[in-house]
C-alpha cells in the first residue's frame, strides 16, 4: 500500500482534463487516490473539435451516459461518416463512411468484386455499396436492430457535438466522483533534484499542491512536460504543412445531416459541422501558401448561414512529443501532440491515452517497463492516424495551387508508402497492430482519392461475372431497401434527443 500512488493532479482542464477526471474518479472512485485538477478561467480553452469517431460511444458507457442525455446536454447530433468535396480533383466527392464497405463473397474482400466488375465493364460508385454512405446521402439515421442478415443489425455511427457543453457535463460529473477542482494558475513546477520528478505545483496563490503522478492537460504550451521537463518534440510539419485555423460557428439553415462536410481549398481545407443549435465552421491552411486574409474570406464566403460571432484563429505545430510519459508526468490531450482534425481523431487521442494510463496505472516505483510499454503504445498509434490523415493530401489529382503540388510531391513515411504501393499492385490492405483506422477506411479514402489498384485478388475470377454483377445489385438493394425504412435523421433527433437548449 505504501507504494501505491496517493495523489494525482491533472494541469488543466477543456476536453483534455476533464475527461481524464471523469474518467479516473470513476473507475478509482476517491478510494485508491485523491485526484485533483487545477485550471484556471482566465486561461481560454482550444477546443479539439466537435465532430468525433464511434469509440466515444465506449467512453460515454464507461461513464455510465444514457446517449439520448449526452445528446440533449450537448446538442449532438448523429454522424455517419465524412463527405471529401474536391478532394482527388475539382469537382469530385466522395464519404469515408463508419462500418463496412459490402459484404465478404467465400473470403474475398467485397471491394476485389467491384473492381473485378470495374475493370470488366465499369460499375457505380463504391460508396454506393457502404450503407453508411447510402444513410448519410439520404439524410436518415437509426440504431441498430436485432434484424439476422440486415445493414441495420450492426449500424455504426459517432457524433457532433458542443464540447463546450461537453466539458461542463464532464466537470459535474468527475466533481461528483470526488475530484477537486483549483481555480488557479500554475506558478512554478518544482522537481526533485535527484530523480528529476516532480514534487509540486506552486500556484500563483503561493499555495504549493504535491503529487505522485502528473497528468499535463495544458494544451499545445506542454506546461508540465515540456517547459518543466524539456521532453522534446517531434515535428511533422514537412508531411502535414497546415498550421492555421480559422473558425466561426454560423446560425443553421436547412435540415440537419448526419455526416461531417470537409472540402479541400487550395491552400488547406474546410470543414462544417451541424449542431442542433448552430453549425460550426473552420478553415484549416497552411500560412506558408495562403495569407490569414485570404484564409478568412473563404471561410466566410462557403458558410450556411449567418456568423454568429467574430472569426477566430489558431495556430498549432502537427507532430508529437519524444515521449508522453516522462517520469512521473503524463501528457494527454494537445500537451502530447497535435494531428490536425481531418478525420475527427483529436478527442480519440485523449480517450486512448486515458485508457492506456488506466491499464498500465503504476505505483510510486514507476517501473521503466510500464513506462517504456506506454511511450511505445502511443508512438505507434499516433504515427499510423498521421500516414492516414497525410494520405488524403498526398494521393490526389489536383495540381492547381503551389499547396497541392508540394503535397502531391512531397516525400511520405516509408509506412504509408508500403500500403500505398501494396495496394496499387494488388487491391490489397492490413491492419496492423490494431492501428486505429481499418481496411474498409484505407479502402474508401485511396479509392476515394483516385488510387486504383492495377489487379484484384485472383480468388474473386472464382465467380463468373455474372453471378459477381448480380451479388453487387443484391447487395447494393438491400442497402437502398433498409434505408429508404429509417426515420430522417431530423426526425431521428426530435423523436429521442431534442435539446431544448436552442
Amino acid at each position: 500500500m505504501q507504494k501505491n500512488i496517493q495523489k494525482v493532479v491533472i494541469v488543466g482542464g477543456g476536453t483534455a482534463g476533464w475527461m481524464t477526471a471523469a474518467a479516473m474518479g470513476k473507475l478509482l472512485k476517491n478510494r485508491m487516490c485523491s485526484i485533483t485538477l487545477v485550471e484556471s478561467a482566465e486561461i481560454p480553452t482550444i477546443g479539439v473539435g466537435e465532430a468525433t469517431i464511434p469509440q466515444l460511444q465506449l467512453f460515454n458507457a464507461l461513464l455510465g451516459l444514457d446517449e439520448d442525455e449526452f445528446m440533449r446536454e450537448t446538442n449532438a447530433t448523429f454522424k455517419h461518416g465524412i463527405q471529401f468535396v474536391d478532394w482527388k480533383q475539382l469537382g469530385h466527392e466522395y464519404t469515408h463512411p463508419f462500418g463496412t464497405i459490402g459484404l465478404n463473397f467465400d473470403g474475398v474482400d467485397f471491394h476485389h468484386y467491384w473492381l473485378k466488375t470495374a475493370k470488366a465493364m465499369g460499375v457505380d460508385r463504391l460508396d454506393n455499396y457502404a450503407f453508411n454512405c447510402v444513410a448519410a446521402r439520404d439524410n436518415k439515421m437509426m440504431r441498430s436492430i436485432d434484424v439476422p442478415n440486415s445493414p441495420c443489425n450492426n449500424i455504426a455511427y459517432a457524433f457532433h457535438f458542443d464540447a463546450g457543453l461537453y466539458v461542463k457535463w464532464l466537470k459535474r460529473f468527475a466533481i461528483s466522483q470526488g475530484v477537486e477542482r483549483i481555480e488557479a494558475q500554475v506558478k512554478d513546477v518544482h522537481l526533485n533534484n535527484d530523480s528529476g520528478f516532480i514534487t509540486s505545483l506552486e500556484l500563483n496563490d503561493g499555495k504549493q499542491i504535491e503529487g505522485d503522478l502528473f497528468i499535463d492537460c495544458s494544451g499545445f504550451k506542454g506546461l508540465l512536460i515540456e517547459e518543466a521537463l524539456h521532453t522534446g518534440y517531434e515535428s511533422w510539419s514537412h508531411f502535414l504543412p497546415c498550421d492555421s485555423a480559422v473558425v466561426v460557428p454560423s446560425t443553421n439553415t436547412g435540415e440537419l445531416y448526419p455526416y461531417t462536410r470537409s472540402w479541400a481549398q487550395k491552400a488547406g481545407w474546410q470543414w462544417r459541422i451541424p449542431l442542433q443549435h448552430r453549425t460550426g465552421n473552420g478553415h484549416v491552411f497552411s500560412s506558408k501558401f495562403m495569407s490569414d486574409e485570404e484564409a478568412k474570406a473563404i471561410l466566410l464566403e462557403n458558410i450556411e448561414g449567418e456568423p454568429l460571432v467574430e472569426p477566430r484563429f489558431l495556430r498549432f505545430h502537427t507532430g508529437m512529443r519524444r515521449k508522453q510519459w516522462n517520469k512521473n508526468c503524463i501528457a494527454i490531450g494537445l500537451s502530447s501532440g497535435f494531428i490536425e482534425p481531418l478525420e475527427s481523431t483529436s478527442i480519440h487521442l485523449i480517450q486512448s491515452n486515458i485508457s492506456r494510463l488506466m491499464s498500465l496505472f503504476p505505483d510510486k516505483s514507476f517501473d521503466p517497463v510500464t513506462v517504456d510499454t506506454f511511450n511505445k503504445q502511443a508512438d505507434e498509434e499516433i504515427r499510423r492516424i498521421r500516414d492516414f490523415i497525410i494520405l488524403h493530401y498526398h494521393v490526389t489529382e489536383r495540381q492547381d495551387s503551389p499547396f497541392w503540388r508540394y503535397c502531391r510531391n512531397m516525400e511520405i513515411p516509408d509506412y504509408l508508402q508500403s500500403k500505398i504501393d501494396l495496394f496499387k499492385s494488388s487491391g490489397r490492405v492490413f491492419r496492423e497492430n490494431d492501428e486505429l483506422f481499418n481496411q474498409s477506411s484505407w479502402i474508401a479514402v485511396m479509392i476515394g482519392q483516385g488510387l486504383m489498384p492495377e489487379q484484384y485478388h485472383p480468388m474473386a475470377d472464382l465467380l463468373e461475372q455474372e453471378e459477381v454483377s448480380r451479388r453487387l445489385a443484391h447487395v447494393k438493394h438491400v442497402i437502398q431497401q433498409s434505408v429508404d425504412r429509417m426515420p430522417s435523421h431530423q426526425n431521428f433527433i426530435e423523436r429521442h434527443c431534442k435539446s431544448t437548449m436552442q
